[in-house]
This record gives structure tokens, C-alpha cells and sequence, in this order.
């Protein structure tokens, strides 16, 4: 996914070919001007890299039969693929097909006479949130680490680690976006550009807003205002961050900045928040995202086994002593 993104694929055409393809799209895209950049971006480039498959046919001509036949590219498993895309890369391209043909196909829009994605199915991805977690000794050192390197990385480390964010939702955050509840008990941040365009708030612990305003304090006038952003970073330059704290902390894990999201859900669910309330805070569509940490939180506690081990204790008071 990562090159696909550095790639811009040139169609070995004339532009002039697809003027009506090029409509379609730019009107598809500047429809859904209120997702996220990183969710047009991924639109775009799964959009674009179709097309090219799909040359020298237009949008209007393709079947379900090549999306599917696209898939199986992707997916590498075809004896002209040029690459192979994990299955869960290759779903974000697919899911980019499928909201162009479901919008251009509404009877109200009608620029796409059928949608050829609705028989096709996404590949089922791994559940990579299963052991991508730092333990609590591991996460106290890596934010000790960022902590030696300046107010601006603890305070991004403890952001990413205490919410949860999403790693494009935490760089654009903006200092007019905290808020009070309405006792004036609590700090809340509202999320205005979601994954999928939503909007969501999440609390703010009392010791996370007591370092931002730590931070806060750090900044010259120019670089605080309310509509100034937090952290005034890219992705690229956050993943450097962790990358460099990992490698200061000798972790044997490639640990990136999503592993603290991941890290957020699992101590929230074993400090014993309900599935609900972890789905709003990380925002979440389908609560069965969110079920996916209990296979990891399950795993923590007491299992067969254990019980089985207690049992031979009792029966034979030596078992304790072997080890």
C-alpha cells in the first residue's frame, strides 16, 4: 500500500479517451469533500489504478466479473499481477469502487447506468490488532523516552496512548477544538474529520489536559491560537518519532504509532469499559471492529489451562514447587 501511494500510474492513453470518466470522478470526489484527505487520497489512487486495469473500456462498461478479476490482481493472485497487495490494502481499493459505482448509480445522480460491486466480496483480512499491543511496562518506557525528547513528543506520545486517535485524527487536531462539558468538570476534544467524514468527542483525561496545557505554555503566541493545530506534523514525521523511540527503548516489536491505538483499546476493555463505550471513543462504525480486542483481552485472563494447573495443586501440593 505504502508504494502504491508513492506511485502515480500514467495511463498509456490519451486523457481526451476519458473525458466522461474524468467528470465522473472529479464529481464523485468533490461530493465527499467532508471525509478525511487520507480517505480521498486512498479513493483517488484505488479509483486511478482501476481504470488503468480497465483501459481501454470505460467505468460504464466494466462487469462484476472484472471487479472481481481486479481483486484477484491485487491480490497477486493472477499471472499478470505486477504486484500483490495485502488483503486488507486491496479492500480499501475495492471499497473505493464501491462508493464511485454506489453514488454514480443513484437514481438521482445517474451518471453510472449499473453498480458491478454488489456481488463482490471484500477478501477477508487478518486481525493484525491481536498482538499489536505494548504491554504496560513497555508503553511506560516508550513515553519516558518521548519524554526526553522535548514537550511536543510526550505530549503526542500520551495523546496517541490515552485517546486513542487515529494517527491522521491526532495531526489535525486544533487547540479550538477542546471544549468543556457543560459542569465545567471535564475536557472533551471533538474529532471534526473521522475516518468516513464523522464526527465523535473524546474525553479527555485530567492528566493529559494538565500536559497540553503544559505544551501549551511552550508555544509562542503565532503557534497558539484556536485555529492553530496541535501538532503541526505529518504522518510521515509522526511514524519517524516512534520509529526513533522504538529504537531507543530496544523493542524487537515494530511498534508504529497505531500500535498505541490498539494499546488503548485492550487496557480499556481489561479496566473494565464496556465494548460501547471503546467503539465511540475510537470511533468505531461496526461494533464487531471493537469485538476484535476481546479475542486479546479474553487471552490476559484465567483459561482452561490455569484452572487445570490449580487443580493438581490441590491434589498434589509438590506440582507448585516444579518449575
Amino acid at each position: 500500500m505504502k508504494d502504491l501511494a508513492l506511485r502515480t500510474i500514467s495511463p498509456p492513453f490519451p486523457l481526451a479517451a476519458m473525458e466522461n470518466d474524468d467528470m465522473i470522478v472529479t464529481l464523485f470526489l468533490a461530493s465527499f469533500q467532508d471525509r478525511s484527505p487520507h480517505t480521498l487520497r486512498n479513493y483517488r489512487l484505488g479509483i486511478q489504478r482501476f481504470r488503468a486495469f480497465l483501459y481501454p473500456r470505460r467505468l460504464k462498461e466494466a462487469s462484476w466479473m472484472d471487479i472481481e478479476h481486479f481483486k484477484n490482481d491485487l491480490l497477486g493472485r493472477t499471472s499478470a499481477s505486477s504486484s500483490r497487495l495485502s488483503p486488507a490494502s486491496t479492500a480499501v481499493q475495492l471499497a473505493a469502487l464501491r462508493s464511485l459505482y454506489r453514488w454514480a448509480n443513484d437514481p438521482n445522480i445517474a451518471l453510472l447506468p449499473r453498480n458491478p460491486t454488489t456481488s463482490v466480496r471484500l477478501p477477508k483480512s487478518e486481525i493484525t490488532s491481536r498482538n499489536r499491543y505494548l504491554t504496560k511496562k513497555e508503553l511506560g518506557q516508550l513515553i519516558d523516552v518521548l519524554r526526553t525528547q522535548g514537550a511536543r513528543n510526550y505530549s503526542l506520545g500520551l495523546m496517541l496512548a490515552l485517546t486513542g486517535l487515529r494517527v491522521s485524527e491526532v495531526t489535525g487536531v486544533k487547540w479550538g477544538d477542546f471544549y468543556e462539558d457543560i459542569n465545567g468538570e471535564g475536557v472533551w476534544l471533538l474529532i471534526r474529520n473521522g475516518k468516513g467524514g464523522k464526527e465523535r468527542s473524546v474525553k479527555i483525561p485530567d492528566s493529559l489536559w494538565g500536559i497540553l496545557k503544559s505544551y501549551r505554555s511552550s508555544l509562542t503566541e503565532r503557534d497558539f491560537h484556536p485555529q492553530s493545530r496541535l501538532f503541526p506534523i505529518t504522518s510521515r514525521q509522526v511514524a519517524r518519532i516512534m520509529e526513533a523511540a522504538r529504537a531507543r527503548c530496544g523493542f524487537d516489536k515494530a511498534v508504529t504509532a497505531h500500535w498505541l491505538r490498539h494499546t488503548n483499546a485492550t487496557l480499556a476493555l481489561l479496566g473494565g469499559a464496556t465494548l460501547q463505550q471503546v467503539q465511540e471513543s475510537l470511533g468505531h462504525t461496526q461494533i464487531t471492529t471493537t469485538q476484535r480486542y476481546l479475542h486479546t483481552v479474553d487471552q490476559m485472563k484465567k483459561s482452561a489451562p490455569d484452572y487445570v494447573a490449580d487443580s493438581l495443586i490441590e491434589l498434589f501440593p509438590s506440582y507448585s514447587k516444579v518449575t
